[in-house]
């Protein structure tokens, strides 16, 4: 279809779009009628979610006079969203949303739900922005969670504890049947994760036999496979979850990551192990110490190498490129890289394929290493790096995540050779 012209009608009446509500418009001669509808987009999506979640027994989760909780919206459109669900849904106080007036310039921060910029919250949580526990005065909640600006992205935090989204993901995953919306269809069907996130969920996958997915980043991965059955009539993969390591999580609810949907997510998690409330609080560290004696511990982490210059980054991702076949099988200390290639995804619903997704080096024992480029020539390129170390000795769970990464930091870096490329290794 191709758009030749449009006409614009300058005399269209003024239409209050502060009152939820539809208004008729008509043309002068009667002709032609439309109808404008404003909408409450609150309430429409909080009418959702209490279609989702059992509202009541997270309600009685929150009413435990040994819980509290914080969600920290950082000035971004969640907050309206927040207090609609947890004080006008939920009863709670208006104190468990911070910073929820939303503001054009997020009040002068940076609204990103991460250790590094939900300092406020991070700290208050008995954090830093590494994730090491630091000393507090008073009490700490015992649950906290962030929203970035647009209220998509999550981070999920317990009482001096930080849950990788990546195990976020595989936690929700193994709870499904917990959340009602899943439980009613017959349980979780599917499964997927962008290609660098870490493998927590495809351990949970294997073994409740849920299809998995390893696409490339980018939302309209998930969409596809969420809708292969209604638009292309394929396989039913619903209901679904997906989510992506930079603090995105999602079901098949909508066709995007939805921040507050998985802040419930981990509050029916939480009210499903705690229905006895004169029992001991099961806490958000519990949940997760019991989720890797189960399946192991994906140790985890990225590194952005930002401002690179993009014409030496390119030619370091094309060198790697190039030497695929020559390090694969190639051992570097204790580690075998299986293969080494170039990540190509072809869509199993529409057929399409995407190529150059990023540079994967896969250990025999299930590590990885991954390098992706990104950014434009206006900010220079970020050079991202992806360390994936899967850990299954019971012995070894709780181990200082650099500590645990430090070998494969290393053999990555001498595989990238960014200090040659870029100048740099920090």
């Amino acid at each position: 279809t191709t758009i030749k012209g449009y006409t614009m009608c300058t005399d269209f009446p003024a239409i209050d779009i502060t009152t939820a509500g539809s208004t008729a418009v008509a043309g002068a001669d009667g002709s032609k009628e439309v109808t404008v509808e404003v909408i409450d987009s609150t309430e429409v999506h909080v009418n959702l979610l209490k279609s989702i979640f059992d509202f009541s027994s997270i309600k009685a989760l929150l009413d435990r006079p040994d819980f509290t909780m914080v969600y920290d919206t950082m000035h971004g459109v969640n907050g309206p969203y927040a207090k609609a669900v947890f004080v006008d849904e939920l009863g709670q106080p208006e104190s468990t949303c911070m910073n929820a007036t939303p503001k054009d310039d997020f009040n002068g921060g940076h609204a990103d739900p991460n250790l590094t910029y939900a300092k406020e919250l991070v700290a208050t949580m008995g954090l830093d922005k590494k994730g090491n526990k630091i000393d507090v005065e008073g009490s700490i909640p015992s649950f906290g969670a962030a929203a970035d600006g647009d209220g998509d992205r999550n981070m999920i935090l317990g009482t001096q504890f930080f849950v990788t989204p990546s195990d976020s993901l595989a936690i929700i995953a193994a709870y499904a049947n917990s959340i009602p919306y899943f439980k009613a269809q017959g349980g979780l069907k599917g499964v997927a994760r962008s290609m660098p996130t870490s493998g927590a969920v495809d351990l949970v996958a294997k073994d409740l036999n849920f299809d998995l997915f390893e696409t490339p980043t980018g939302w309209k991965y998930f969409g596809n496979l969420m809708d292969s059955k209604a638009l292309y009539g394929g396989k039913d993969y619903t209901p679904f979850i997906c989510g992506e390591e930079s603090f995105g999580t999602g079901s098949d609810h909508i066709r995007e990551k939805d921040g507050i949907w998985a802040v419930l997510a981990w509050l029916q998690i939480l009210a499903s192990v705690n229905t006895d409330s004169s029992q001991p609080l099961v806490t958000v560290e519990d949940i997760v110490q019991k989720h890797w004696a189960k399946y192991g511990r994906n140790y985890y982490c990225r590194w952005d190498f930002e401002g690179m210059d993009k014409k030496n980054a390119t030619a370091m991702m094309d060198k790697m490129r190039a030497d695929t076949a020559s390090n694969t099988g190639r051992v570097m200390g204790q580690y075998t890289i299986a293969t080494a290639d170039d990540f190509t995804y072809v869509d199993p619903v529409d057929g399409s394929v995407a190529k150059k997704q990023g540079i994967r080096f896969l250990m025999a024992d299930g590590s990885r290493i991954i390098f992706r480029l990104s950014g434009t020539a206006g900010s220079g390129a970020t050079v991202r790096m992806y360390i994936e170390q899967y850990e299954s000795d019971p012995a070894k769970l709780d181990m200082d995540v650099s500590a645990a990464l430090e070998d494969l930091v290393k053999i990555a870096l001498q595989l990238c050779k960014i200090k040659k490329y870029c100048g740099t290794e920090t």
